[in-house]
């Protein structure tokens, strides 16, 4: 396995944007490099090139006052699931064709994963598993570009997903979804892989949209 060093700035900005996308900072709140100093422990610099980036990435907004936090509107949503449901069923239907034994052994560990903690109703588990299914699949299908589009796209949408998998209902429903991906993409199903992928984020836009922010 490649390891590779997280620099302080990379650590700094990773724990900031879960906290502001998982909702400890909520939008409309004000952010300060000072602030920020005190909360993490960690000196300016980093925190100035984690803000840097959060601003590039539009989820914070530079003010007179400090770095106004945005986070994720409800049109940011739709947006974001719009253009899932467009390239992650390409990135499945990829991934159908190029994966190897490995990789489905790797994949069927990670939904087995997820159906246990299903079962005994693990939310924080669940969100781990769900999202490394996915984050799988992104890299399966041997495209760093669709990868690089599809992982923050996917974490953008954590705040709402935390709430869709404590839904006993939903999560045993997604396990179900992600069951039918699994078996398409390890029957090189393309096409399969490709349908039953869009129907899942369908069906989970449905879900987090109708709850509304």
């Amino acid at each position: 396995m490649e390891h590779k060093t997280i620099s302080l700035a990379e650590q700094v900005f990773d724990r900031l944007e879960n906290e502001i996308l998982s909702g400890k900072y909520g939008r409309g709140e004000i952010l300060t490099e000072m602030m920020l100093v005190s909360d993490l422990g960690v000196s300016r610099t980093p925190i100035r090139e984690a803000l840097h980036r959060l601003e590039q990435e539009h989820i914070i907004e530079n003010t007179q006052k400090g770095f106004l936090v945005l986070g994720v509107t409800q049109q940011n949503l739709m947006d974001i699931f719009e253009i899932r449901i467009r390239i992650e069923g390409l990135a499945s239907r990829m991934a159908a064709e190029r994966i190897t034994d490995e990789q489905i052994t790797e994949l069927r560990e990670t939904l087995e994963l997820q159906e246990f903690y299903v079962q005994r109703h693990d939310a924080d588990h669940i969100k781990l598993y769900d999202s490394r299914f996915h984050q799988l699949i992104y890299r399966f299908c041997g495209s760093s570009v669709f990868y690089d589009t599809l992982v923050p796209l996917h974490r953008k949408v954590q705040k709402f997903r935390k709430a869709s998998v404590e839904n006993k209902s939903r999560a045993q429903q997604s396990a179900i979804e992600h069951r039918a991906i699994f078996e398409a993409i390890a029957a090189h199903d393309a096409a399969r892989a490709e349908q039953v992928t869009i129907d899942h984020i369908t069906n989970a836009a449905n879900h987090i949209l109708k709850r509304g922010i």
